[in-house]
């Protein structure tokens, strides 16, 4: 039976869930990047610190069967449904235990076992592949859905308007979410568009849409259980716009020069994990005590998952052409 407190509207147990999951996230991308520094991984990194409650109160919003897809900033997500640290990490250091089999690297993170549909490389390339994930629960008739995220530069992209007509036109199961954390690259929403409340986009389509707290974790949750009840219902896709911020560059090779330190300080005042922290501790969910244990757990798992990445092998080279097509007997002979 969950523990409720009257100050709260969730339970002791999601605020619990939601403390470590978005803490493991943290400390998760903090130390990737610094492996990033130590050429350690390799290739493109993008982190998610600071976008943790995009993931967390989404999760306990959604059921298991509900699939999940999102673009190249795809380290939390998974964290956050269950898969192993250890297999991201592997990924991440292009070796064989990774989840993609050490071929697909920061910005293609894959888990079925969990409903996790990747991680995609292109901007604005999984939001039609998202509307298909839709369309094939629709056709088989499950009450599942799919949630497709995408950051603030993908709304650019025509692929983006074509999928919301689509998409509404055949009452789809899907939410759409803009995670905006303000910055395409390196460009302000402010710079690249006359519209910079992004969820507006949705009217067009007369696609339910509306703004959330990205940096709050209880509203996420909030705005996407309304969102998947009306999936659900057969009524079609939401439009949700969190708007939250990334407290590093969008990748590890942006300084992130074009912003300043006090927009930046003024964001982490807003920390979604020191939030959630305050409330457990104001309801006497957990002590500092507790929560410092979690932490070391925390810290603990990242650190087995960074060993079990430098313990594992690195792909052979018979893997070049397995999981290109679905034939696994190939006219090309590798030396």
């Amino acid at each position: 039976m969950a523990t409720k407190n009257t100050k709260t509207k969730f339970s002791k147990e999601t605020y619990m869930y939601w403390y470590e999951s978005m803490f493991l996230m943290r400390k998760f991308e903090e130390k990737a990047g610094q492996l990033y520094g130590q050429q350690k991984i390799k290739g493109f990194c993008h982190l998610y610190i600071g976008q943790e409650a995009c993931a967390s109160g989404a999760k306990t919003a959604l059921k298991e069967g509900d699939k999940w897809i999102t673009s190249y900033r795809d380290h939390g997500i998974p964290l956050a449904l269950g898969t192993s640290p250890n297999v991201i990490m592997a990924e991440l250091f292009a070796k064989a235990t990774g989840c993609s089999k050490g071929k697909g690297g920061s910005m293609h993170i894959f888990d079925k076992e969990v409903g996790f549909v990747g991680g995609h490389g292109i901007v604005g390339g999984q939001i039609p592949l998202g509307a298909g994930l839709a369309f094939g629960e629709k056709y088989r008739g499950t009450d599942n859905l799919c949630i497709c995220l995408m950051g603030d530069g993908a709304v650019r992209q025509g692929a983006f308007h074509e999928t919301l007509n689509m998409a509404m036109t055949w009452k789809l199961p899907v939410i759409f979410v803009i995670e905006n954390n303000q910055y395409a690259m390196g460009t302000s929403v402010e710079r690249t568009s006359n519209v910079t409340e992004l969820y507006r986009l949705g009217s067009a389509y007369d696609i339910p849409s509306e703004p959330v707290d990205g940096m709050n974790v209880e509203a996420v949750h909030e705005a996407v259980a309304a969102a998947a009840k009306r999936a659900r219902a057969g009524e079609g896709p939401t439009l949700l716009e969190f708007n939250t911020y990334r407290y590093k560059g969008h990748s590890m090779s942006d300084p992130a020069k074009y912003r300043t330190k006090e927009e930046l300080e003024d964001y982490k005042s807003q920390d979604p994990i020191q939030q959630v922290k305050a409330t457990i501790l104001e309801n006497g969910f957990a002590t500092e005590e507790e929560l410092a244990e979690i932490d070391k757990g925390v810290k603990a798992k990242v650190m087995e998952s960074v060993k079990f990445a430098e313990d594992s092998p690195y792909p052979t080279a018979d893997e070049i052409f397995k999981d290109v097509y679905e034939q696994e007997d190939y006219p090309f002979a590798i030396d």
